[in-house]
């Protein structure tokens, strides 16, 4: 197995490990405890006493990290009501519906981050209304069809074209 050694101090072994993505690029920075603890602004680390917005400010702010280039840092602020992206990374929070359209770059690449996706499929209520649960079953069938077609599966992608066709045939 092999040990990383802090890249701060270059002494000791590697046991904090941080992924970033700059301009879609993936970057790994390993440090040792103490020097994360410093670098990143002093506190425990492996304590558990944090809150959402603080875990979200430290994932949205990595001006923090003695690697980060503010030259590639830009100022992007809402046009609506002027919240920047600096202050979304510090609160945790959008200002308006508007923020979403000018921080969509920097919001996409985050959420597909911390979800796996950037759409919200949800759960449907058992007593849902079934034109909406037969529409959800469509869009997950569509997408088990393209799948299958990448992998070149296309007997299946024939099952599940015929799927889909069944239910488009049916009216709620």
């Amino acid at each position: 197995m092999k040990i990383m050694v802090c890249q701060n101090c270059k002494m000791k072994e590697a046991t904090v490990n941080i992924t970033r993505f700059i301009g879609g690029k993936k970057e790994e920075l390993h440090f040792c405890k103490e020097c994360a603890e410093k670098l990143l602004g002093g506190g425990d680390l492996l304590s558990f006493d944090f809150s959402l917005p603080d875990l979200l400010g430290t994932l949205l702010k990595p001006s923090s990290l003695p690697l980060w280039d503010e030259s590639r840092h830009h100022t992007l602020k809402c046009p609506k009501c002027g919240l920047s992206y600096e202050g979304f990374q510090e609160i945790g929070k959008l200002g308006c519906s508007e923020c979403y359209g000018t921080f969509k770059s920097k919001l996409v690449p985050l959420l597909r981050r911390i979800h796996g996706n950037t759409r919200h499929g949800g759960k449907i209520p058992l007593r849902a209304n079934e034109e909406l649960a037969r529409l959800k079953e469509l869009e997950k069938l569509r997408e088990e069809l393209n799948e299958a077609i990448k992998r070149e599966e296309y007997e299946k992608a024939a099952e599940i074209r015929d799927k889909i066709r069944e239910i488009e045939g049916k009216k709620v």
